[in-house]
């Protein structure tokens, strides 16, 4: 649990806090914006709940957090907050809430799908999420984006019998046992209406999903608060910056409304805004040394 003690001086006085403890991987600051903002490379509470509406968030991004480092000096019970993940996007999108810490505190996402549903990255291996999986149809495949974000993908393939994917370029010591790695930078189609799509440039083998017009982008892409726009990263990226503005552009010949990172801010836009705002990347990254 968060530690009083070791709550951020930055943190407005009241119930809810932030300690010393956080990574900074943003996840509370889009989950519940009304309480939490940045200052320094921390996260802080800004301001507390006002009502049960920002209270709710509060709590998710609690339960939400990989670093256990929101706290509250007050009693709450948290067993809604649980309850509410995996929690709807749109149709049968759903987020998984639970960050790792492994992963950086990475988003991951659960699709169903007639097929077989799939898994989006990892997030914790929770009692109360693996149950909900399991009424929602379980797990059949494991989509891995790249090599950073697939945390406790040994245990969830363990538990549900999953097929793991991942691009043979990112797969390590870890990954050795996936089951279907990936080859090559040509789209793989795994059903009519979902595609991988090799997006080599922040790690070798990094990879977006497509499930009709929903864009599962891992690292490579996300919307960046501070920007306004699409955007990436250079200081993160671990393979070739130059690859990865290519494999941005090669994002044109797809029409996607939503992009769902695995860090960053998700966006929704019709596909011709979409299309607009991928173009926008692609020139800014240009201006990146």
């Amino acid at each position: 649990m968060a530690r009083v003690e070791r709550r951020r001086p930055e943190n407005i006085a009241g119930d809810f806090y932030v300690d010393d403890t956080c990574i900074d991987c943003d996840t509370c600051r889009w989950l519940a914006p009304a309480t939490f903002d940045r200052v320094g490379d921390q996260s802080r509470v800004h301001r507390q709940p006002r009502d049960d509406a920002e209270l709710s968030a509060a709590l998710a991004a609690v339960v939400a957090c990989p670093t256990v480092s929101i706290g509250a000096t007050e009693q709450h019970d948290l067993a809604e907050a649980v309850a509410s993940f995996p929690s709807v996007i749109e149709g049968p999108v759903f987020y998984c809430g639970f960050h790792h810490e492994a992963s950086f505190g990475a988003t991951s996402y659960f699709l169903q799908h007639p097929d077989g549903n799939v898994l989006i990255d990892t997030p914790r291996f929770n009692g109360p999420l693996v149950r909900r999986l399991e009424q929602l149809g379980g797990i059949a495949t494991m989509f891995l984006t790249h090599k950073d974000d697939a945390a406790d993908h040994a245990r969830f393939a363990a538990h549900f019998g999953a097929q793991r994917i991942l691009h043979a370029d990112d797969m390590g010591p870890d990954t050795r046992d996936v089951e279907r790695p990936l080859q090559g930078v040509d789209p793989v189609p795994l059903a009519d209406d979902l595609t991988v799509i090799p997006v080599p440039g922040h790690t070798r083998g990094s990879a977006c999903l497509l499930w009709r017009d929903v864009l599962f982008s891992g690292d490579h892409l996300w919307h960046s608060a501070t920007l306004g726009h699409l955007a990436t990263t250079r200081t993160y990226c671990q393979y070739d910056w130059q690859r990865q503005r290519e494999s941005v552009e090669l994002l044109l010949d797809y029409a996607f409304r939503w992009v769902l990172p695995g860090h960053g801010r998700r966006l929704c836009l019709p596909p011709d805004r979409m299309a607009e705002q991928v173009r926008r990347c692609a020139h800014w990254m240009t201006t990146i040394p």
